[in-house]
């Protein structure tokens, strides 16, 4: 791979026009920002859980909130690499420092934006419980579908990943219209942090980063093949469907491993399951303990002792710590530079820390593991994701294989018509893999609170009311 062929304007979609770029006030990839801000599952993010349940009196973040915070420290992470390559290649043309000095902030902004917009409702348990039902299917509902689905197909769904999902979402023309949203090749490519098809998928075997789970369906293989053949792209060798990852990965996947480590913590500390002593132990340490000056743990004390509220305090910390941890990712990004572009590079930019800076991270995710994960409300809540997205696919999956039932046709009413239903599957090609996808896509897409309001009306836990 290399840096002059890695970007490009050019969109999913039927219609290519040969040039993309016609708008004269916002550049192609600030229109993928655009595109997926003003999108309906970028807004629904707002009401699915990121860690805690959904607030109270208390607020801590949403999908969205992460969503919008991991795009800000991406945008600054992209604007850092591009200044550098642009630097360190005076000599490769206007458009190639126009590129790198100016747009990869916005490719990898577009990428932090939607990287969680194929998240089902309920956090990763959600996608662990989709994972569940298909693993668990028996007799004829089993048979069915066995019988109907490739292997690579019904891994899509086994395998289910949220990752692979974001792709769909944002590729995928649903009632075989120009509805997608037709993103840029390099923000779609950014996205992907698994470039693998499902049956290659979750295999760490292979040592490969890209098979740690996986990045597109069955129904996304020639997308995505088209656009690494664009962007030049290689296969791994002897694998099918399985990619080298795009540069730009790393940089989406860095924003968000910044931000959830440290705003998890401030959300526990924001519910008292953290003192700011803890935090303080936990961050403080990334900082110089020698002297007093600018990025020394004695100037962050002075600071933070100066402010009244913990949580403020808090807040300062988490502020300061991104900012340093920016400037530390970026570097390593350019030091990592000839094996990001052989596509050789096996793991994530944090693991690429010096040493003494990864056992940190690593005290930070050991204490974050036991202490806010495994914390009584997010487990309940894990669970109820289980029950909830079980129980509804368990009614919808019945009623699209048995669509002539009187119940079955009934359920099927209620299915958003944006994810249409081959009626008689046993007529159309492929009609069974289609149905349960546009099944899994109508489930995956609701916020925590709609699937657990339909589930409920369906089950007659509630009974609808007249409207």
């Amino acid at each position: 791979m290399n840096w002059e062929t890695l970007y490009s304007s050019q969109r999913t979609g039927k219609a290519i026009r040969a040039n993309n770029d016609d708008d004269a006030v916002r550049n192609s990839f600030q229109r993928d920002y655009d595109r997926i801000i003003f999108s309906s599952p970028f807004r629904r993010l707002q009401n699915k859980t990121q860690v805690f349940p959904l607030p109270g009196s208390v607020f801590v973040h949403n999908r969205l909130t992460h969503s919008l915070e991991v795009t800000s420290v991406g945008r600054s992470l992209g604007k850092n690499v591009g200044e550098q390559i642009a630097a360190k290649y005076p000599d490769k043309g206007e458009e190639f420092k126009e590129f790198y000095r100016h747009e990869l902030a916005s490719v990898i902004a577009s990428a932090c934006l939607a990287h969680d917009i194929g998240n089902p409702p309920f956090g990763h348990s959600g996608e662990d419980a989709i994972r569940t039902f298909f693993k668990n299917l028996e007799g004829k509902t089993k048979d069915v579908i066995n019988d109907a689905l490739t292997e690579n197909q019904l891994m899509d769904f086994t395998r289910f990943e949220g990752n692979s999902n974001a792709f769909r979402v944002l590729t995928h023309n649903y009632n075989e219209s120009e509805s997608s949203y037709r993103l840029t090749y390099p923000t779609l490519a950014a996205i992907a942090k698994y470039p693998c098809a499902s049956v290659a998928g979750f295999d760490k075997a292979t040592g490969l980063i890209a098979t740690k789970k996986s990045g597109f369906f069955d129904s996304e293989i020639a997308t995505y093949r088209h656009i690494a053949e664009t962007l030049g792209i290689p296969q791994q060798p002897g694998s099918e469907h399985v990619y080298a990852r795009h540069p730009f990965v790393y940089l989406t996947e860095a924003a968000d491993d910044i931000c959830y480590r440290v705003i998890d913590l401030e959300d526990a500390h924001r519910l008292g399951i953290v003192s700011l002593e803890t935090f303080q132990s936990l961050f403080l340490p990334f900082f110089s303990d020698e002297g007093d000056g600018y990025r020394t743990q004695a100037y962050i004390r002075r600071k933070v002792a100066a402010i009244n509220d913990d949580n403020q305090k808090v807040q300062y910390i988490r502020a300061f710590w991104i900012g340093f941890m920016i400037e530390k990712v970026a570097n390593i990004f350019m030091e990592n530079e000839e094996a990001l572009l052989a596509g050789t590079l096996q793991k994530d930019l944090l693991k690429c820390l010096p040493e003494q800076d990864y056992a940190l991270i690593e005290k930070i995710n050991e204490y974050s593991v036991k202490h806010i994960y495994n914390y009584r409300s997010v487990v309940e809540i894990e669970i109820a994701g289980y029950d909830i997205i079980g129980g509804l696919l368990k009614e919808f999956i019945h009623a699209v294989l048995h669509p002539t039932e009187s119940r079955s046709a009934k359920l099927l009413q209620l299915v958003s018509k944006q994810f249409p239903l081959e009626k008689d599957p046993t007529k159309a090609e492929g009609a069974v893999y289609h149905n349960i996808q546009s099944i899994v896509d109508f489930i995956s897409g609701m916020t925590d609170l709609y699937a657990i309001d339909l589930y409920r009306k369906i089950t007659g836990i509630t009974i609808p009311e007249l409207k």
